[in-house]
């Protein structure tokens, strides 16, 4: 309980609506008892961001689709063999190659009844990958996915 509120408790509350401004500045006054400075930002952001930055970012962030296009690096493959190696459902993996492809991470051609994935640019894939381990290294973070799914968790969210 806030200092200074047990005091005001047994006051009857007047109806004045002065009283009760005196009494919320009191309580404020009692409970936030350090100065905060608020520093003004002047300076413009140092990068723009994009939907379709988010929408890349997203397709990352599934552990799933990155063990798709872990697979795809060794070459192209059918969504049959992907099935296989990944032991999903095919609806699954589909549903997972929609998202890659429609953020131009993969490429899709027919060749009979058949669709053969492969990935879009490796070497750009791979510094984007490089780029994400040389931040974590720069600030230090050590983190597992595990770890991350039981911070969301604790926050009311999930992924």
């Amino acid at each position: 309980m806030c200092p200074g509120v047990a005091t005001l408790r047994g006051r009857r509350p007047s109806g004045d609506p002065d009283d009760a401004i005196t009494r919320l500045t009191f309580i404020a006054s009692q409970r936030y008892d350090r100065p905060m400075t608020i520093t003004e930002i002047t300076s413009e952001p140092r990068f723009e961001i994009s939907d379709a930055q988010a929408a890349l970012f997203h397709a990352l962030a599934e552990p799933t689709r990155l063990a798709l296009l872990q697979h795809l690096s060794t070459g192209e493959h059918r969504v049959r063999d992907l099935v296989d190696h990944m032991h999903l459902a095919q609806s699954t993996v589909s549903k997972h190659l929609a998202c890659l492809r429609d953020c131009g991470l993969v490429t899709v051609r027919s060749e009979g009844r058949a669709s053969w994935f492969a990935l879009t640019d490796l070497v750009h894939l791979t510094g984007v990958l490089s780029s994400a381990d040389a931040l974590l290294d720069a600030a230090g973070a050590s983190l597992s996915l595990r770890d991350h799914r039981d911070h969301d968790d604790g926050l009311g969210g999930g992924l």
